[in-house]
């Protein structure tokens, strides 16, 4: 929605209830993701390496983070901010995102990043997926309920229909009933398989996402997986550290990022070495694997140009229901 540059210049601020209800299918929102990662592949795009800074007391286990990017297709520049205190309590995790429109020079929204994340975070995954797992590749594994996982298995299926088994570890009730209601508003006759052996079911599974918080299970190693598997990691804390050194082929979303965010996983000496990036891999530029028996690691962290597609594409339809309001911060 563009702005005549005869009004005060304003943003549409949009609640996390504004937003609640605002339905994105999950085929819409890879494309979107999709296409974000293609432009910024061919250098369309901007998304300098995420800032994350530690908060000094220990014990309050908090974090502060802030990402800055340009989506060329859109030709919308954006900011998101994050903080946390504690990786166990949702109640204190705060995201919101700014939208600048540079074909007008005005801005365009404020808003509340959680549906954001909970939507472009399984996109990846899905659009990870697609690439790099192997061609008989039939079974996922879901590991984690919170709100980087509950709605992972329906984007999966959506990517990748031949999926025949979907396996779901995960210990919190809440986030386990959400995540059954999501697939089954997408997947009604499709059913999800629930385990209990992580171990196990990581060997029997083709696929396997992590994206627990603190572990609620034994730390997953690439070595479990079985010859031609796929382990994504969404930032997790449920993937052993080392992982990316038992991997015969390993890639990230982006290696500066994953330097930030995923050193432990390279190893002892810290060292974060990739085979290649996704953009490149959905460019055709770098392959998903080298052969179908590659064990292949994949580290999944979030990149602001698949958040302001989404972000985009939320505000406007929740401006055109009239939903949130209109704040002229710079009269």
């Amino acid at each position: 929605m563009k702005k005549p540059y005869n009004q005060a210049p304003a943003l549409h601020i949009l609640s996390r209830t504004d937003l609640a209800d605002i339905e994105l299918p999950p085929g819409d929102v890879i494309r979107l993701v999709e296409d974000a990662y293609l432009s910024y592949a061919n250098g369309e795009s901007r998304c300098p390496t995420k800032l994350m800074m530690p908060l000094p007391d220990a014990e309050r286990d908090s974090i502060a983070y802030s990402m800055l990017g340009y989506d060329g297709a859109l030709q919308q520049v954006g900011f998101k901010t994050s903080y946390r205190q504690g990786s166990d309590n949702a109640d204190k995790y705060y995201t919101t995102i700014s939208l600048y429109d540079d074909t007008t020079g005005l801005p365009f929204a404020f808003m509340d990043c959680h549906r954001v994340g909970g939507s472009r975070t399984p996109a990846t995954t899905a659009i990870i997926a697609k690439h790099c797992a192997a061609e008989h590749a039939r079974s996922a594994l879901m590991i984690g309920t919170g709100a980087q996982g509950v709605n992972t298995l329906p984007y999966l299926l959506t990517a990748l229909p031949q999926l025949e088994t979907l396996r779901l570890f995960g210990t919190h009730p809440d986030g386990l009933s959400l995540s059954f209601a999501r697939f089954a508003q997408h997947f009604p006759g499709r059913e999800i398989e629930l385990v209990s052996d992580v171990p196990a079911a990581v060997a029997q599974s083709d696929i396997v996402v992590v994206a627990s918080g603190r572990a609620a299970h034994p730390k997953v190693q690439t070595s479990w997986l079985k010859p031609g598997g796929l382990l994504i990691s969404v930032a997790s804390k449920g993937v052993e550290a080392g992982a990316l050194r038992q991997a015969d082929y390993a890639i990230a979303t982006n290696e500066g990022q994953m330097g930030v965010t995923g050193v432990r996983l390279a190893g002892t000496d810290g060292r974060v070495h990739i085979d290649a990036e996704l953009p490149d891999i959905v460019a055709g530029r770098k392959p998903g694997r080298r052969s179908p028996e590659d064990r292949v690691f994949a580290f999944s962290t979030g990149m602001i140009i698949t958040d302001i597609p989404v972000a985009h594409a939320l505000a406007t339809q929740a401006i055109a229901a009239g939903r949130g309001r209109r704040v002229e911060l710079w009269r």
